[in-house]
């Protein structure tokens, strides 16, 4: 053998299996950067979806808090209208008390009135029929009466009459 060609064939027999290793090699590295490429894929489309899945949720998240705030606006505004109302109809029985106690108040000085006249008048009435002590005289004390109050009359009083004919009435009972 020949040491030149010995070297060539050597170079041969090592190139080939050098390059048939680096083909080996070259293979392999396509086959993992192949299925490097699948998984970095696989691993996209997994984002992508979570990514789509998200922004559906936000989205479905934004409208149930567009919903809740609505629902919360009119809440408030209802609140609001029946804070409202509710002084509305406050204002209407503090009106309404005040009504009362003015018409108490007014009450409470007719009957005080009421009764002076009343005492008033029973004092009159044991006045025109004092010293009467039986009926014939407690009748001809009424006629008296009747001309003197009788409403024609000039110095007349339909009140005064109505009074001496129940007082009249009242001592003809006890006779």
């Amino acid at each position: 053998m020949d040491a030149g060609n010995s070297k060539e064939e050597y170079r041969e027999i090592a190139g080939v299996n050098l390059d048939e290793a680096a083909e080996k090699e070259l293979q392999a590295l396509k086959l993992w950067l192949f299925s490097e490429n699948i998984r970095i894929q696989s691993e996209q489309k997994k984002l992508l979806e979570m990514k789509n899945r998200f922004l559906k949720e936000r989205v479905q998240f934004q409208e149930e808090m567009k919903i809740l705030n609505q629902k919360v606006t009119a809440a408030r505004q209802r609140l609001r209208q029946d804070e409202l109302f509710f002084e509305k109809k406050m204002e209407i029985l503090k009106d309404g008390f005040s009504s009362l106690e003015a018409d108490r108040k007014a009450f409470e000085r007719e009957k005080g009135e009421f009764w002076s006249r009343e005492r008033e008048l029973s004092d009159e009435r044991g006045v025109f029929f004092a010293g009467v002590g039986n009926q014939l005289a407690l009748k001809k004390r009424y006629k008296d009466l009747l001309k003197i109050y009788h409403p024609d009359n000039l110095a007349g009083d339909k009140e005064m009459m109505q009074q001496i004919s129940r007082e009249y009435e009242r001592l003809k009972k006890s006779m």
